[in-house]
């Protein structure tokens, strides 16, 4: 019961960044649009990203609460966490030139190191949470 707890108040936490980021996107959704243009990447390529993430993060939360899509769902975020840390670490190491943040509300104001910390914060939870449901789901399996 106990891990139990654990993996909820995780999930709620990971739920939590991930409907302010997709939410804070869309309340400043030209922002938004305009720093994802000045990304390093084809304007194709951007426009992909503009129309995908916050509608994925979204995705993601809802089979977040959900227990039989949450491995699915604890997957995917830290694939997309992994991502997203793998680019502000592109970034720190000045493999990319003055690259606004493209994020939403007061995360915006991170500087990139702060960004990473973060980043990495919300992606070893997410890590922790996987293992604990991967236990608890095992646990099930074995009692039936």
């Amino acid at each position: 019961m106990k891990k139990q707890l654990i993996l909820e108040l995780i999930v709620a936490v990971l739920v939590a960044l991930f409907l302010y980021a997709s939410f804070s996107k869309y309340a400043d959704f030209e922002y938004f649009k305009k720093s994802m243009h000045n990304q390093p990447f084809p304007a194709w390529f951007s426009d992909f990203l503009i129309g995908t993430i916050p509608p994925l993060e979204i995705i993601i939360v809802i089979a977040l609460i959900f227990e039989k899509s949450r491995m699915l769902a604890l997957r995917s975020y830290i694939l997309l966490m992994s991502l997203f840390t793998l680019y502000v670490t592109a970034i720190k190491l000045s493999l990319f030139k003055n690259i606004p943040c493209s994020c939403g509300g007061i995360i915006r104001k991170l500087n990139w190191g702060q960004h990473l910390v973060l980043n990495l914060f919300f992606l070893i939870l997410a890590v922790v949470a996987f293992q604990i449901n991967r236990k608890i789901r095992e646990n099930k399996l074995y009692r039936c």
